[in-house]
């Protein structure tokens, strides 16, 4: 049997300290992963569906059969993981800032999620997701131009950013910024811990041909009841046919 209680890794990080355990779920019996940034928890393996969802979701809005994806923001893996599930799929490029969360996926460390570093259409790459998205140079270097769907789960909400830096993305200026980096038909995806904002949905609405709030609900063991998180999905225009 697992250790109640065991702190895989722990690392300082331009973020703060981030550290990832692993400890026996008493009620299930099962083994959760779980990842904290300073006093912050990130992300646990015990409630997957929505990054799961994440991925689904943004990749059903693309009609294109072959598909670049970047997805912004590894974490536990399993947006990328599940992308990687969609035949259509050719490339899947993952921008995380942290090196520590890179390396947790290089020693196959998280076991739902293994077979991101087995898998030769994945490409982890360390560097900073928003500077990519205003087209800086060196933020992955052999990445596409382009994408045909963009999957991100960095911050808790476009309102509640881990960073100050990021809440110029959240925008119209940002957002079109992004908007650029997709192929005609593109997809924009993107996670929240809020339920649905009216007011973001609508700014997407503003920069993108078409917009969309998911809530997305899942069973919470811990409290016997259901949890919520919100994935909005937003898309470019098709080029006109010859």
């Amino acid at each position: 049997m697992s250790k109640r209680l065991e702190e895989i890794d722990w690392q300082h990080t331009p973020l703060g300290p981030i550290s990832l355990r692993r400890r026996l779920e008493p009620s299930l019996q099962v083994d959760v992963y779980e990842v904290k940034l300073g006093d912050e928890f990130l992300m646990s393996s015990l409630f997957p569906v929505a990054e799961i969802e994440l991925a689904r979701l943004g990749l059903a809005a693309v009609s294109a059969d072959r598909l670049d994806v970047l997805v912004g923001g590894l974490g536990l893996g399993y947006t990328a993981a599940t992308a990687l599930e969609d035949d259509r799929v050719a490339s899947v490029s993952v921008i995380e800032a942290l090196a520590p969360v890179i390396s947790w996926h290089d020693r196959q460390l998280l076991p739902d999620t293994a077979n991101l570093t087995t898998d030769p259409r994945t490409d982890l790459v360390q560097g900073d997701f928003f500077a990519l998205a205003r087209g800086h140079a060196g933020s992955g270097p052999g990445l596409p131009a382009r994408f045909h769907a963009v999957l991100l789960d960095i911050d808790h909400t476009p309102h509640h950013v881990l960073h100050p830096s990021h809440a110029a993305f959240y925008s119209a200026d940002g957002l079109r910024q992004l908007a650029s980096r997709l192929h005609p038909g593109g997809a924009f995806a993107l996670w929240s811990d809020d339920p649905p904002d009216e007011g973001f949905t609508a700014l997407l609405g503003e920069v993108f041909a078409s917009a969309a709030a998911h809530l997305v609900t899942f069973a919470n063991p811990l409290t016997g009841g259901t949890s919520s998180n919100s994935v909005y999905v937003a898309t470019t225009a098709d080029l006109p046919e010859d």
